[in-house]
């Protein structure tokens, strides 16, 4: 009989988990809000302690919201950090595969369904051609897949932290205004769930309002009761984000396609569909066309870093992307 497996997702926010027997449903899925433990190590032994006590999985794997180039991981926007090793001994894997969460990320997305994405613009993908990903959460994730001899290859990088563009002035006066206070404005200062709250934040300052200090859903509650300032402040969110879409789209060759993945824009997809998004990703000069071939999707699975987690242990990519790979021989 086949063992589970354990899959973890840890972002910025949340820590997610779930058992997996290879080729069959999730189970004992668990998410956690990673305020209520002091670290990696405290909150999967409390899940592990939660499971039946003869399920003990030997294997797992680990998306992390952080660069994975070493043994130690250093989380971004979190103040974690953990050795791949020791966490390996801790849990009492044989085997621990640690990567980057949007790389996990974009594992999954040859293997997602029609039922997992809504397709919002462009034309139908080619098959076997590069598709890219990106999502903006606590941070802003990038990543996507290149076919390969055998299989796909995912990639792992930092492109949410490229220097984020305006293209007209009430873009440039917004990224200005954050720039004044942040100075590097990267894409993911602004396509975040914080960087939302910096779109704001730089609207009610340039118009003289009283500062405030919201959290992103209090800043997407107030746009969709009506609230102009903060109507304009989602407008611009996703602009941005499709400004970097098409970008990414660009530079990769995504003629795949681009999907849209994160813990914030599936919550509001009806905004999103009817956003400048897909107009400004076109909106690429003598690329318009170019681009307007090119499908972007929503996807709508849950957790599509689960898949991505499992095709790693599966074996199912022919390369593995940067990461750290343990087993007990070390």
């Amino acid at each position: 009989m086949k063992e589970p497996r354990l899959l973890v997702d840890l972002g910025g926010t949340h820590t997610r988990c779930a058992l997996q027997v290879p080729g069959q449903p999730l189970q004992h899925r668990r998410s956690t809000r990673n305020s209520s433990f002091a670290g990696v190590d405290e909150a999967l032994r409390s899940y592990l302690e939660d499971l039946p006590s003869r399920v003990r999985p030997s294997a797992a794997a680990l998306a992390v919201a952080a660069p994975v180039t070493g043994d130690q991981v250093e989380m971004t926007n979190l103040g974690w950090s953990f050795s791949c090793h020791g966490l390996q001994e801790m849990l009492g894997l044989n085997r621990l595969h640690v990567v980057n969460d949007f790389t996990a990320v974009a594992m999954s997305v040859p293997f997602l369904g029609e039922e997992d994405r809504l397709q919002v613009g462009g034309g139908a993908p080619q098959e076997g051609r590069t598709m890219a990903v990106l999502g903006p959460g606590t941070g802003l994730g990038v990543s996507g897949v290149v076919p390969v001899p055998g299989g796909w290859a995912a990639l792992a990088g930092e492109g949410g932290h490229v220097t984020l563009a305006a293209t007209n002035d009430r873009e440039a006066a917004v990224i200005s205004r954050v720039r004044q206070h942040q100075g590097h404005v990267s894409a993911e200062r602004m396509i975040s769930g914080f960087g939302l709250c910096n779109i704001y934040r730089a609207m009610k300052e340039s118009a003289g309002e009283p500062l405030e200090q919201l959290r992103p859903e209090e800043v997407s509650a107030r746009a969709d009761a009506g609230d102009p300032v903060a109507r304009e402040a989602l407008e611009h969110f996703f602009a941005f984000l499709g400004i970097m879409a098409g970008n990414l789209a660009l530079t990769l060759g995504a003629l795949g396609g681009v999907f849209i993945a994160g813990g914030i824009v599936p919550r509001l997809r009806n905004a999103f569909v009817a956003s400048r998004f897909r107009e400004k990703f076109e909106d690429k000069g003598r690329y318009r066309d170019y681009l307007a071939r090119v499908p972007t999707y929503l996807i709508v699975e849950e957790v599509p870093a689960f898949r991505g987690l499992a095709a790693i242990l599966d074996g199912a990519m022919a390369n593995l992307p940067t990461g750290v790979d343990v087993d007990q021989a070390g």
